[in-house]
């Protein structure tokens, strides 16, 4: 066989093997790439995204659309040529598989926890929009999981109003854990409740509730050594008017911002966007600070994609945005939805030069 032959067969051989080899070596990485882009303002999968009842909303124009990252799953083992074949894509990122699933996670423990925190999400969504607005919202410290085996099962119920731990007023949910952990495991803890049905019928009758129970726990010792009783506490909200959030197959909280700008946009006489193609993405607390989040850059390309002109950034993910922005797409600064109302109503004016833009500093 001429040398040549040999060579050119060795040579092909040789590929073969090291794509036989590619496929079947797995490696520890996971993918992530551009995702959905829903815009709040409209509709998806035949019904209104946002759906407000019991109080006057009005027409809007334009997008304001919230912006996802698709990710393998937790159980998908990726091979070697396809973590190549991602690291050489512009428009996808290979990163650790403990990046995205840190401590050994299942698909199933991923998937409940970020559908609490989008279901926490909304609900913030909803608290922030209606203080931008100056509207009233009420908000109680409750039990929101009461653990198995605990001090407090039996004694306490997910949903029961606390007012107050050993005779101090609660205030906000944190306050509980710090008042409790005064004790040394073993001691009394007294909280005073709203129990949850009277709670539940005071709310419905549109009334406060009167009385109050006395219920006394042992604390026990936590793997850390605290003085626990075995409940998770959280606040619960009650608005005004109702606010329905309907999308469903999306996870975790980054789309809080463009929730509340929608419900905001929905409240207004004015028309925030002005007809322009917004998007945007967010983590929101109750009270309007805007929060980074992860695959920023997945989140720009998608909404360029999709046709955004500009995308609604939060402050801490400005630089690493910046350092490579889709082409006819500008990213505003946001550090609160005040923020992010006013840059929406510069837009609007066509004050664009005014526009707190990132920099890649």
């Amino acid at each position: 066989m001429p040398r040549r032959t040999t060579t050119m067969l060795a040579s092909t051989l040789m590929l073969i093997a090291l794509l036989c080899a590619g496929v079947l070596i797995k490696v520890p990485y996971s993918e992530m790439s551009p995702g959905p882009t829903v815009n709040t303002l409209g509709d998806h999968d035949g019904e209104p995204v946002l759906q407000i009842s019991g109080r006057k909303t009005y027409p809007t124009t334009g997008n304001l659309n919230m912006t996802t990252v698709r990710v393998t799953s937790a159980d998908y083992k990726m091979n070697l040529a396809e973590a190549v074949y991602g690291w050489l894509a512009h428009d996808n990122i290979v990163v650790p598989h403990d990046t995205l699933y840190p401590d050994g996670k299942t698909e199933q423990q991923s998937s409940q926890e970020n559908a609490e925190e989008f279901s926490q999400s909304q609900e913030s969504a909803k608290v922030a929009a209606l203080k931008e607005l100056d509207i009233p919202v009420k908000s109680q410290v409750v039990a929101t999981t009461v653990f198995k085996d605990s001090p407090a099962e039996g004694k306490l119920h997910a949903g029961d109003v606390i007012k107050k731990v050993d005779g101090a007023p609660v205030k906000e949910w944190p306050d509980v854990a710090k008042l409790v952990t005064k004790h040394k495991a073993g001691e009394d803890v007294v909280f005073t409740v709203v129990p949850v049905k009277e709670a539940a019928a005071a709310e419905k009758a549109g009334k406060e509730p009167t009385s109050t129970e006395d219920i006394k726990m042992t604390t026990e010792k936590a793997k850390d050594g605290r003085a626990v009783v075995g409940i998770k506490a959280g606040t619960d909200h009650t608005f005004p008017f109702t606010i329905d959030i309907k999308l469903a197959d999306v996870g975790g909280p980054s789309a809080g911002l463009m929730f509340a700008l929608g419900i905001v946009d929905k409240l207004t006489p004015e028309d925030l966007t002005g007809g322009k193609f917004v998007a945007g993405t967010g983590t929101i607390e109750d009270d309007g600070k805007v929060g980074p989040i992860g695959g920023i850059e997945m989140k720009t390309v998608g909404a360029r994609e999709k046709g955004a002109e500009y995308f609604l950034t939060p402050k801490d993910n400005c630089a690493t945005a910046a350092k490579d922005v889709p082409d006819g797409l500008t990213l505003i600064k946001v550090d609160t939805i005040d923020d992010a109302v006013k840059s929406l109503e510069d837009l609007r004016k066509g004050h664009t030069a005014d526009l707190p833009k990132c920099t890649a500093k």
